[in-house]
C-alpha cells in the first residue's frame, strides 16, 4: 500500500472513538465499536476529531498513513455513522428560519452594538488572542475554497459558472503568491506561528473541528448540496464586515503587514462575493431546482449556529484570562507547506 509522508502527523486521540480510528489508521487496532460510536456527545471532542480524520483522507491525508484509506469500506461505514450523529444533532439543534428569505435577511444585518468574536478583538483584544484565533482559524484557512469544491460537479449553468467564478478568487485568480490559503500561511508566519498545513490541529477546540466539518460533511454529500450553498453563502456575506474588524483589531495590537493584508484582501473580496453568491450561486441554482430553499437555509443556519457556539467558547475563555487552545502555542519552527 502506499503511504502519504507529506501530510501532517496524526493528533493524540480525545476519547475511544478518536483512539481507535487513529489506531486502524496506523494499522495498529480495530475499528470503534457501535456503541462507543453511538454513545459519543455529537459536538465532543472524540467525536470530532474522529470525523475530522475521516474527512482529512479526502484531502491531504496524514504522515504513514496509507493512502487507499481514503475509501476503505469499513472506515466509510464509521464515518457514515459518525455524521449521522453529528447531522442529527444539527438538525434538532439548529434554530432554523421559516424561509430563506428569512435566513438570508439575518445573515444581511450588521448589530449596531455587535458583541462577537471579531467585536471583541477589535475593540480589546490582545495579541496573544489573536494569534490563538488564527492557530485555530488555520483548520480552514490552510484549505480556504477546497471544502467548497466539492459542490461543483453537482451544480450547472448559472449556479456553476458563478460558484467557479468565486472560488476562482480564493485560489489567486491563477496566481500561487496571491491564493487565499498562502495569504493566510503568510498572516501566520506575521504572528510568529507555525505555518505547517495542520500544525494546529491538537491545540484546536472541538468547537473549531465541527466548523470545519461542517463544510466537509456538506461538499461529500451530493444530497446536502443545497445545504453547502448556503454555507458559502452565509461564509461570504458576513466575511466582509467581520474581515474588516479583523483588521483593525491587527492594526491596534501592532502586527504586521502580511496579516493585515490578509483581512483587507478580503474585505473588499468577498464584499463582491457576497453579492454574486447571492443573485447567481443562490439565485442559479434555485431556479434549476427549487425545492432545494429549505436545504439553503438549513446551512446558513447550521453554519450560524456553530459558528456562535465557537465564539462563547472563544469570549469565555478570553474573558476569563485563560487560553482558549488545548495546548500551548509555539513560535514557529518550518515554513510554507
Amino acid at each position: 500500500m502506499h503511504h502519504d509522508h507529506r501530510g501532517p502527523e496524526l493528533p493524540p486521540a480525545r476519547g475511544p472513538v478518536s483512539a481507535a480510528v487513529t489506531a486502524y489508521l496506523r494499522g495498529t487496532g480495530a475499528l470503534p465499536r457501535a456503541e462507543d460510536v453511538g454513545g459519543a456527545t455529537a459536538y465532543g471532542d472524540d467525536l470530532q476529531l474522529a470525523l475530522y480524520l475521516c474527512y482529512e483522507l479526502h484531502y491531504r491525508g496524514f504522515a504513514g498513513v496509507a493512502a487507499q484509506r481514503e475509501w476503505d469500506p469499513d472506515l466509510l461505514r464509521v464515518r457514515s455513522a459518525l455524521e449521522h450523529r453529528f447531522l442529527s444533532a444539527l438538525r434538532a439543534d439548529t434554530p432554523g428560519h421559516d424561509s430563506l428569505d428569512d435566513a438570508l435577511a439575518a445573515l444581511l444585518v450588521e448589530p449596531v452594538h455587535g458583541t462577537g468574536v471579531s467585536h471583541y478583538l477589535r475593540d480589546e483584544g490582545e495579541l496573544w488572542q489573536l494569534r490563538e484565533y488564527a492557530a485555530q482559524r488555520s483548520l480552514y484557512h490552510l484549505k480556504e475554497a477546497d471544502p467548497h469544491a466539492w459542490v461543483l460537479p453537482r451544480l450547472w449553468g448559472r449556479a456553476k459558472a458563478a460558484m467557479a467564478a468565486v472560488e476562482f478568487d480564493e485560489w489567486g485568480g491563477g496566481r500561487a503568491e496571491r491564493v487565499h490559503a498562502r495569504l493566510f500561511a503568510d498572516l501566520m508566519a506575521d504572528l510568529d506561528l507555525d505555518t505547517a498545513y495542520g500544525r494546529y490541529l491538537d491545540a484546536a477546540s472541538a468547537e473549531v473541528l465541527a466548523t470545519v466539518n461542517l463544510m466537509s460533511l456538506f461538499g461529500l454529500h451530493r444530497e446536502l448540496r443545497g445545504a453547502l450553498v448556503g454555507h458559502f453563502a452565509a461564509v461570504e456575506i458576513t466575511s466582509s464586515p467581520g474581515s474588516r474588524r479583523l483588521a483593525e483589531a491587527l492594526r491596534r495590537t501592532g502586527a504586521g503587514p502580511a496579516a493585515r493584508f490578509f483581512y483587507d484582501e478580503h474585505v473588499e473580496a468577498d464584499a463582491v462575493h457576497e453579492q454574486v453568491v447571492r443573485h447567481d450561486v443562490i439565485g442559479g441554482l434555485l431556479a434549476e431546482e427549487p425545492h432545494l430553499a429549505a436545504d439553503v437555509a438549513f446551512g446558513m443556519d447550521a453554519t450560524g449556529y456553530l459558528e456562535d457556539r465557537l465564539g462563547a467558547r472563544l469570549l469565555a475563555d478570553w474573558r476569563a484570562g485563560r487560553s482558549s487552545l488545548r495546548t500551548p502555542l509555539a513560535a514557529r519552527t518550518t515554513g510554507v507547506s
